[in-house]
């Protein structure tokens, strides 16, 4: 091993109001708030910094013009209320997955454009 993954750094026009959506999605808190950065952390967990791009141009879903550069995949226990939340957080359902038994997610964009996925957990 080379080194351990420290954070992972999300591109968006206004890092406060992003970092506050996958705070409430994720149960983690804002740790840290520097100069167009905006973090948020969790014990033993890698941060996700979040970081301002003025000119951002969010991905598209499906789109090879604008593809998407990375997702998160996040399980949870009940789909339909995970999916009211973050719709009223503020994101944008893309398309549901559900015709196979084995792998039943749904895609959203967050406020800021960058696809992410619900999953039923396992």
């Amino acid at each position: 091993m080379i080194g351990y993954l420290r954070a992972v750094a999300i591109d968006c026009p206004d890092p406060e109001a992003l970092a506050g959506f996958y705070s409430e999605l994720l149960g983690l808190p804002i740790i840290e708030r520097s100069g167009g950065w905006v973090v948020i952390a969790g014990d033993d967990l890698p941060r996700v910094a979040f970081q301002s791009v003025p000119d951002h141009r969010p991905p598209a879903w499906p789109d090879p013009e604008r593809p998407q550069q990375m997702h998160f995949d996040v399980w949870v226990d009940d789909i339909d209320s995970a999916e009211a939340r973050v719709l009223e957080l503020g994101a944008t359902l893309l398309e549901r997955v559900e015709d196979d038994p084995d792998n039943l997610f749904r895609v959203y964009a967050d406020p800021a454009g960058h696809p992410f996925c619900l999953e039923f957990a396992e």
